[in-house]
């Protein structure tokens, strides 16, 4: 691996991301409440990058790839859940502002908290090897179809918002679910695709990093 590189692209999609980060969740909109919807969306949003800059954070000053490759793939998969339900979250609550509960919070929450749970014991109490890779392919799958499962949700919701504004004859909405359609289905590809880039081998891991830029 070309560790300037990695260390350069880690660099520039860390500055991206905590600056949108704080951006999303800091920067002011008009005192109205018809933009309280809004406000709750991007502010989940700047959470989930916030948390993906502490997990590239984490790779760029401890180099945890170079002396656990395992973890660093098991610490990706904790971060991704997680982020996963972060953004959809806010994608979602765009198209449907009774999306987020407090039930439904708490449920996914308590499920990121068994997967990180999980990928410790896997980590600290299986034997390395075949048993420890099996296992760490189990938590890619449960991750891979926690991240289908709330992509087809968002994709749902996304279709009833397109139904539902078909008859308003608005050329500024529809130039708007133009773009929701592009970002929508690119954004789910790219999120639900990253639990699966983590694992390309380190000579090609700057790929994956600098991949992500776009899309911040």
């Amino acid at each position: 691996m070309n560790h300037l590189l990695y260390e350069y692209s880690l660099c520039t999609a860390l500055a991206l991301m905590l600056f949108f980060g704080f951006y999303f969740i800091l920067a002011q909109t008009p005192d109205k409440s018809i933009f309280n919807n809004y406000l709750r969306s991007r502010r989940t949003m700047g959470a989930a990058l916030l948390v993906l800059s502490a997990n590239y954070a984490v790779h760029l000053f401890c180099g945890i790839r170079f002396t656990n490759h395992n973890a660093a793939i098991l610490m990706n998969l904790s971060t991704y859940f997680l982020c996963y339900w972060l953004f959809s979250s806010a994608l979602t609550s765009l198209l449907d502002r009774f999306y987020i509960t407090r039930r439904r919070l708490i449920q996914h929450i308590t499920l990121w908290c068994l997967f990180t749970i999980l990928s410790g014991c896997v980590l600290f109490y299986l034997p390395c090897g075949i048993i420890q890779n099996s296992a760490l392919l189990c938590m890619a799958t449960w991750l891979f179809a926690y991240g289908i499962r709330l992509a087809r949700r968002l994709i749902l919701a996304y279709r009833h918002a397109v139904r539902f504004f078909d008859d308003t004859h608005s050329d500024d909405i529809g130039a708007y679910i133009r773009w929701l359609s592009i970002f929508t289905y690119w954004a789910v590809i790219f999120g639900v695709g990253c639990g699966l880039l983590t694992f390309l081998p380190d000579r090609y891991i700057f790929i994956w990093i600098l991949s992500s830029i776009p899309f911040y």
